[in-house]
């Protein structure tokens, strides 16, 4: 599996590494982009609106394909996190609209902690994602044993992310460091 913040860098890389590699989209996703990776996006992390989530459906089925999502919740104490509060969550989940995507499946929940030092605050933060994972779970996956990801934990704050239950982690920056990013840039 490999994972990808931008659009642009994902198709660039997908047209040349092997096919049979697994792409995460672990960015925000705008809508108007969400073509250009439909056709062989795995998972897309990053759902963060209903719009966002009709317009993967839209793609998913022109490419007659089902594409996983996990919603995005926010967790953070930061305004430059994005991410569905946990009301907006249940609300989209109980919608109509959501009822009448067919080209998607809701495979977990993930969430970006706060960029901080503060153990007891991340902890906080992961702790209720968790809760609120295993509610959303019961409340509405309950039959569904492809609900089954939560992913949570960044290279800074994985090990607190694993110990309150995340089950997927981005530690990028860790295994490659910033250099990977920068080379890419300039190729």
């Amino acid at each position: 599996m490999f994972g990808e913040n931008t659009v642009q860098e994902m198709v660039e890389k997908y047209e040349q590494l092997p096919k049979d590699i697994q792409w995460h989209q672990i960015g925000h996703l705008q809508s108007n982009k969400v073509k250009y990776i439909a056709p062989f996006i795995s998972l897309v992390q990053s759902v963060d609106s209903l719009k966002l989530l009709q317009e993967i459906n839209k793609q998913a089925e022109k490419n007659k394909r089902v594409i996983d999502c996990l919603l995005q919740i926010y967790i953070a104490d930061e305004e430059t996190k994005y991410g569905l509060g946990f009301d907006e969550a249940i609300e989209l989940l109980r919608s109509e609209a959501f009822a009448a995507l067919k080209n998607i499946r809701i495979r977990g929940l993930m969430g970006i902690a706060t960029n901080t030092d503060k153990e007891k605050q991340l902890k906080d933060e992961f702790h209720e994602l968790k809760i609120f994972f295993d509610g959303i779970k019961q409340s509405f996956f309950r039959k569904e044993e492809s609900f089954n990801v939560l992913s949570m934990g960044m290279s800074a704050d994985y090990e607190l992310a694993i110990e309150q239950g995340s089950n997927m982690i981005r530690v990028g920056s860790t295994i490659f460091g910033d250099r990977v990013i920068k080379h890419w840039k300039n190729n």
